[in-house]
């Protein structure tokens, strides 16, 4: 069943687990996500980027449309949007949930326009989420990672009294993408934040962040947790492992497929949600 992340992710907060966010580029993927999840019985969101999928209005219609027919609770969102018409676009295509990342911006810029949406979607019912505090590419391991980018909480409290945003992506040491070694996560600002947030707590870049950081920062307080690098890696160790000679090509997307959804049920694992629906 389609849904809005908004109840999920308050559910997940108050009741100590985290939900799974994957990162999705067509509705086979989606399919595969959303097995994993049925078989687990947990809740899903499924992230699609703007710019990755060849067609947004293609790929988004197909997303939706799987979404509604899942027997767990699923929600779609615009992952880092990166202009209001994409996030109208978003929601035009009914979309549950939406995030446009201004992160990069100064934080007026960023808390004006993230207000702006805030407005538009919640008239119609959709859910926000913002990014406050950068999270990059490939900032490699804490020890290396430029901690000027990380989340101040003061400001993060400020800036959700200011914006009314649903969920807030945190930046506490890691990065979207493949990583040289295993991040040094920021445990202590994470329990800050959770304290002192009044929302559900978001982070991103979750893959290649280290199975057992994952873990704790779950325990912790984030409520929704980004993976997309995994399940594209997990697709690929499938494929390596499969015998194609002869007819065995025809096994093509059956084998993605049940690449894919490994990952998505490991990242289940990882965040507790299980058992949750």
């Amino acid at each position: 069943m389609l849904v809005s992340m908004v109840q999920m992710l308050r559910d997940a907060r108050e009741q100590g687990y985290c939900v799974p966010a994957l990162g999705c580029g067509n509705e086979h993927q989606a399919r595969a996500c959303i097995a994993a999840a049925e078989q687990a019985s947990s809740p899903l969101i499924l992230l699609v980027i703007y710019e990755v999928v060849p067609s947004f209005e293609t790929i988004g219609r197909g997303v939706l449309r799987v979404a509604e027919e899942a027997s767990v609770p699923v929600s779609v969102i615009l992952d880092h949007g990166k202009t209001f018409e994409q996030v109208m676009h978003a929601i035009r295509l009914g979309f549950p949930d939406v995030m446009l990342d201004c992160s990069a911006l100064p934080y007026e810029e960023n808390a004006s326009r993230m207000r702006e949406v805030v407005r538009v979607a919640h008239a119609v019912g959709v859910g926000v989420e913002a990014e406050f505090g950068h999270v990059g590419m490939g900032l490699g391991t804490g020890e290396t990672a430029d901690h000027s980018v990380y989340t101040d909480p003061d400001k993060a409290v400020r800036f959700v009294s200011e914006t009314g945003v649903d969920a807030l992506a945190v930046s506490i040491g890691t990065a979207h993408g493949a990583y040289e070694g295993t991040p040094e996560l920021q445990f202590g600002l994470l329990a800050e934040l959770r304290e002192k947030v009044p929302v559900p707590l978001v982070l991103h870049g979750g893959s290649g962040s280290g199975e057992e950081n994952l873990r704790n920062a779950c325990r912790m307080g984030v409520a929704k947790l980004n993976i997309a690098h995994d399940l594209y890696c997990g697709a690929l160790r499938a494929l390596e492992d499969a015998d194609f000679t002869g007819n065995g090509a025809y096994d093509l997307y059956n084998v993605v497929f049940h690449g894919i959804e490994a990952a998505a049920a490991h990242a289940i694992d990882i965040c507790g949600s299980a058992g949750k629906v």
